[in-house]
């Protein structure tokens, strides 16, 4: 029984090209006309998941509702769609592996030899349908991960194959491929694409649809010629010009007609026209800004901002929502360790700073220092997990005097004995280890900025840490001016902390960013650009 149709989205030629873009354009295309659509990513590689993954490698580790570490294209995904994702969409050549060796050693393939065709590609296929299966959607969107011709994306592609012969019109398949242009020649080169479309026939699969990622517009000679060659029809030839925001690819792609051919190719009759109208109207207030903003990032992987992906698209969410300019200036933390000068450099002239989440002691100090900085120089401030552990650390240290104020994980940075100012976790996350992940609730306090910010005393965002606020000293806090004005509920955990007296200083334990999507962007970022730009 067939419950949805599905799209394979593949890659050619080169990686980075945009598959989770276009996939995730595709999808609110498809959303607009009133269907119900949801996003897959495949990932070839042997992690389990990207939770270990190094940021300045794979860029930022993206969590679900759930509580699964994920790909950062189901932010994407998120963000374009507002459809929340989970684990299921999701899936990893190790966590693909691991399932078959598990079920091997249990004896469920009957003594058979375990390989990759049946048995993985099997348990891949099995992924894919998991979605369909549920009776939620009518369409399952699944991205590739890698370039079709890597040793690891074949076990993938030869799914999607047997996929394709299973479903007939129910199953199409849209290739991604780089037209690059030549400036010697003065043309447009199709060779690697027709490469690539051979490459993909090579192993029994025939793309329905060819994007053409490019920095020139295609000619009507380029589209026959791709069309002869690959095989498609001229209506199937897509191009995907560069784009001044990621957010005008829908627009691009509803111009081109690709949700259109996708319909005609699965026999879908009788659909909606689409309905852009809210998305072109957070368009028209991200491109006619009335204020302007500068924000310091502080974090320690800010040479490679996919790292921080999710905060900087919060920041275009909220810029939109109170049509200000954004502008983000990167700062490394460990530069801010320099010296008093170097660091008043750095930090000089900004509207407001954030301070990054992360992991270890490496640039801790630095994170410190600005947060001492917005503090005495009342610069509104937003310190995320780590960022907000960061400002508890420095009120310890410069207000309550306690000068060895630390935390297990960033020792060594005092030369005084340590006061445990976090706690590590009890094994109370949703999968038994020493980490909170997904989401959890907070209560929050009526009269204060993060209540002013969500409009609601009871919210659920989503978390990825393994320390707390360690409550014994809330008191000392509170007496001298930072106010715990966010409560867990049901463990009376510490999720948010204020100093009342100051502009707009908050931290907040959980990733306010992992929530925040173009149709509902997040209340703290809004609230941090407001009074940033002072609306």
């Amino acid at each position: 029984m067939i419950n949805a149709k599905y799209i394979f989205v593949t890659g050619g030629v080169t990686s980075s090209l945009g598959k989770g873009i276009i996939s995730s354009s595709l999808a609110l295309l498809l959303k607009s006309r009133g269907f119900r659509v949801t996003n897959q990513k495949l990932d070839p590689y042997i992690n389990v998941d990207p939770g270990t993954l190094n940021p300045y490698e794979h860029g930022e580790c993206f969590v679900t509702q759930d509580g699964a570490e994920t790909d950062l294209d189901l932010g994407h995904y998120e963000r374009f769609t507002n459809v929340r994702t989970s684990q299921a969409n999701n899936v990893t050549t190790g966590r693909i592996y691991s399932s078959v060796i598990e079920k091997e050693r249990k004896g469920e393939y009957l003594g058979s030899t375990v390989q990759v065709i049946p048995h993985i590609t099997d348990e891949i296929k099995n992924r894919i349908k998991i979605l369909g299966n549920t009776g939620n959607y009518d369409f399952v969107i699944t991205e590739i991960g890698g370039v079709v011709g890597d040793i690891e994306s074949l076990p993938f592609v030869e799914a999607v194959r047997q996929l394709k012969r299973e479903f007939g019109k129910n199953a199409i398949v849209i290739h991604l491929t780089f037209v690059p242009y030549l400036a010697a020649a003065g043309e447009l080169k199709t060779k690697p694409t027709q490469n690539s479309v051979k490459d993909m026939m090579s192993i029994g699969v025939q793309p329905d649809i060819i994007v053409c990622r490019c920095e020139k517009h295609l000619t009507q000679s380029v589209r026959d010629k791709i069309s002869l060659f690959c095989n498609v029809d001229k209506s199937s030839v897509i191009e995907s010009i560069d784009a001044p925001t990621i957010y005008e690819v829908p627009l691009k792609m509803m111009e081109e007609g690709l949700d259109t051919q996708v319909l005609k190719l699965m026999d879908v009759t009788n659909a909606p026209e689409p309905d852009l109208s809210k998305w072109k109207k957070f368009l028209y207030r991200l491109n006619n800004p009335i204020n302007e903003v500068t924000i310091g990032l502080v974090g320690k992987y800010v040479e490679l901002h996919d790292a921080y992906k999710s905060i900087s698209e919060s920041f275009i969410h909220a810029g939109a929502a109170t049509q200000t300019k954004v502008n983000i200036r990167w700062i490394h933390s460990e530069t801010l360790e320099g010296g008093e000068d170097i660091a008043k450099e750095k930090l000089e002239g900004l509207d407001g700073i954030l301070v990054a989440p992360g992991f270890g002691s490496r640039g801790i100090q630095g994170k410190l220092i600005a947060c001492k900085y917005a503090r005495e120089n009342n610069i509104p401030f937003l310190g995320i997990c780590l960022g907000m552990q960061c400002a508890v650390i420095e009120f310890a240290r410069n207000v309550l005097n306690f000068k060895g104020a630390n935390s297990v994980e960033m020792q060594p940075a005092t030369p005084y004995p340590v006061i445990d100012m976090m706690e590590e976790q009890k094994k109370i996350s949703n999968f038994g280890h020493t980490m909170r992940l997904g989401n959890y609730p907070c209560r929050l306090s009526e009269n204060s900025k993060i209540f002013a910010a969500y409009g609601t005393t009871d919210i659920e965002e989503r978390h990825r840490h393994r320390y707390e606020f360690n409550s014994k000293y809330k008191s000392d806090f509170e007496t001298n001016g930072m106010v715990a004005t966010g409560i867990n509920p049901d463990s009376s955990l510490i999720e948010v902390v204020e100093i009342p007296s100051h502009p707009f200083y908050v931290g907040v334990q959980f990733h306010p960013e992992y929530a925040s999507t173009v149709e509902q962007p997040s209340p703290i970022f809004v609230a941090f650009v407001k009074a940033a730009a002072h609306i």
